[in-house]
C-alpha cells in the first residue's frame, strides 16, 4: 500500500478538536481495536502488549479510556503509564518490551485539540504504510468477525513506576563523573506531560531549577507557556540570572532554548553544537546528519566547514529518524526542536536534547551563547497562512509558478518552501536568503497568493 493512501495520519499521528471526529471517544475505541487486530495479524503466542500514555489535556482521561477499550476488546493488553513525555513512552514501549507503544497529545497544540500517535515494539513510529493499513482495519464489520469472546478480552494494568524509570533512563546519558552543580536553569514544562519528569531530572543531577509552567489543570497546556512562547523563559532567565532556559512543548519531544542573555538559540544552532561534538569525538557516523528542508542554509555551510555532510528530509521528526535508519546515522533533528540522537533514543526527546547540550557546555567550559555563535543563520521569514484546504497547495498551478518564480528571483542566494502543515490547517511558507526586506516581501507576496487561492 503506497504512504500516500493515507486520509487520517498525518505527520504525527491524528489530531483534531476533541469531540469532532476523528477525535471521539468513538474513533479512539475503533482506531484501538484496529490496532489490536493489528498485532494479532502478526501470530504472537501470547495477547499483544500495548503501552499507552498521554499528556495532561482534560481530554486525556475520554481518549485514553476509549482507545485503551478498544484494545482490551480486541484481545490486548494494556499498561497505563499515565501523563509521560512521548519519548518516555518509546522508551517504556522498548524497555517493557510491548508490542506497540501509544501517546495521547496533540503536541503544542492548545488544549481542545488531541491526537493520537503510534509506536511500535521497538520505540520508532509506525511508517506511512503501516498507518495506512490499520486506516484499513478500522471497518466494524472486519474488527467484528475476529472479536474474541469471554477470556479472550485484555487485562489493564497501571505501570505505577513510569515517571521513575523515565527519569534513571535519562540520567543515564549524562556522564557518571559530571554534575550540573554551580548551574542555574530556567525550566518551561508547558503546563505539560514533563511537568514531574523534567525539574526531577536536572535537580538530581545538581542544577538549581527554577521552574514554572509546571501546573498543569487540564486546560491551560501550552497556553502561554513553552516552547511556542520562548519569550516567557526569557524573562525568567533575565529575573533569576540563569545560565539558560528550556522551554518544553506540550509532551516534551521538542525544547526551545534560551542562553544567559534571554536569547533564543534555535534548533539548528543546537544541532551544529552537538554534531560537531559528536564529530570531535569520533561518534558522528559518516560524519553526517540529518535534518529537514527547513533547517537554515547557515547550518549546511557551518556544518561543511567543520567537515560534517548534511543530509535533508520532508518535514516531520519520522521522516528524519527514517533516513537516519536508512543510511546508519546517529544524530538528526528539527529546527524547531526536534533532536534525535539514536545512540540513546528512538524520537525526538527535548530532556535528552539539554542534556546532551548541557554536556558540550560542560566539556568546553563556555556559556550556550558562545557555542551558538559558531554557527551564523542566514535570514530566514516563515509565515504560517489559514487556509480551508492546504493539502491542494502543492497541485495549485498557480501557487507552483509562485514557487518557481521565486526560486528563479533567489537563485543560489536563497530558497523558498512552501508545504501544508500536517498537524494544522495551514500552509507554512519558509524563505531564506542574504537580504531580509527583500525575502520578507516575497514571502508576503507569497502568502497572499496562497491565502486567495486555498480560501
Amino acid at each position: 500500500m503506497k504512504a500516500g493512501s493515507r486520509r487520517l495520519f498525518g505527520t504525527d499521528g491524528i489530531r483534531g478538536v476533541v469531540n469532532l471526529f476523528p477525535m471521539t471517544a468513538e474513533f479512539a475505541l475503533n482506531l484501538g481495536r484496529a490496532v489490536a487486530h493489528l498485532l494479532n495479524q502478526k501470530g504472537l503466542s501470547r495477547r499483544p502488549k500495548v503501552v499507552v500514555g498521554k499528556d495532561t489535556r482534560l481530554s486525556g482521561y475520554l481518549l485514553e479510556e476509549a482507545f485503551s477499550s478498544g484494545l482490551l476488546s480486541q484481545g490486548a493488553d494494556v499498561f497505563l503509564a499515565g501523563p509521560l513525555p512521548t519519548p518516555g513512552i518509546a522508551f517504556l514501549t522498548a524497555s517493557l518490551r510491548a508490542d506497540a507503544g501509544v501517546v495521547i497529545s496533540a503536541s503544542h497544540n492548545p488544549y481542545q485539540d488531541n491526537g493520537i500517535k503510534i509506536f511500535a515494539g521497538d520505540g520508532f513510529k509506525l511508517p506511512d504504510e503501516v498507518e495506512a493499513s490499520l486506516e484499513e482495519y478500522l471497518d466494524p464489520a472486519l474488527l467484528d468477525r475476529h472479536r474474541p469472546r469471554a477470556e479472550g478480552v485484555g487485562r489493564a494494568d497501571r505501570i505505577d513506576d513510569a515517571v521513575g524509570r523515565y527519569v534513571v533512563y535519562l540520567k543515564s546519558t549524562f556522564p557518571r563523573a559530571m554534575t550540573l552543580e554551580g548551574l542555574t536553569l530556567a525550566l518551561d514544562c508547558a503546563h505539560g506531560a514533563a511537568y514531574r519528569t523534567a525539574p526531577m531530572v536536572f535537580e538530581e543531577l545538581g542544577a538549581k531549577v527554577h521552574l514554572f509552567g509546571a501546573r498543569p489543570d487540564g486546560v491551560n497546556i501550552n497556553l502561554g507557556v513553552g516552547s511556542l512562547h520562548p519569550e516567557l523563559c526569557a524573562k525568567q532567565v533575565k529575573a533569576h540570572g540563569a545560565d539558560l532556559g528550556l522551554a518544553l512543548d506540550g509532551d516534551a519531544d521538542r525544547v526551545i532554548f534560551i542562553d544567559g542573555r534571554g536569547q533564543t538559540v534555535d534548533g539548528d544552532q543546537i544541532m551544529h553544537i552537538c554534531a560537531t561534538r559528536l564529530k570531535r569525538y569520533g561518534r558522528l557516523n559518516h560524519e553526517t546528519m540529518a535534518a529537514t528542508i527547513m533547517s537554515n542554509m547557515g547550518l549546511e555551510i557551518a556544518l561543511n566547514e567543520a567537515g560534517i555532510n548534511l543530509v535533508r528530509t520532508q518535514v516531520g521528526d519520522r521522516y528524519v529518524v527514517e533516513r537516519m535508519r536508512q543510511d546508519g546515522l546517529n544524530f538528526g533533528g528539527e529546527q524547531s526542536g526536534h533532536l534525535i540522537f539514536l545512540d540513546y533514543g528512538t524520537t525526538g526527546d527535548g530532556i535528552l536534547a539539554a542534556l546532551q547540550t548541557l554536556v558540550a557546555m560542560k566539556e568546553e567550559g563556555l556559556a550556550l551563547a558562545d557555542l551558538a555563535r559558531r554557527m551564523t543563520p542566514l535570514p530566514q521569514v516563515l509565515l504560517n497562512v489559514q487556509a480551508a484546504r492546504p493539502r491542494e497547495a502543492d497541485l495549485n498551478p498557480s501557487i507552483a509558478g509562485q514557487v518557481e518564480k521565486v526560486a528563479a528571483h533567489l537563485g543560489r542566494r536563497g530558497r523558498i518552501v512552501l508545504r501544508p502543515s500536517g498537524t494544522e490547517p495551514v500552509v507554512r511558507i519558509m524563505l531564506e536568503g542574504d537580504n531580509y526586506e527583500e525575502i520578507t516581501r516575497l514571502a508576503e507576496e507569497t502568502a497572499e497568493l496562497v491565502g486567495r487561492e486555498l480560501s
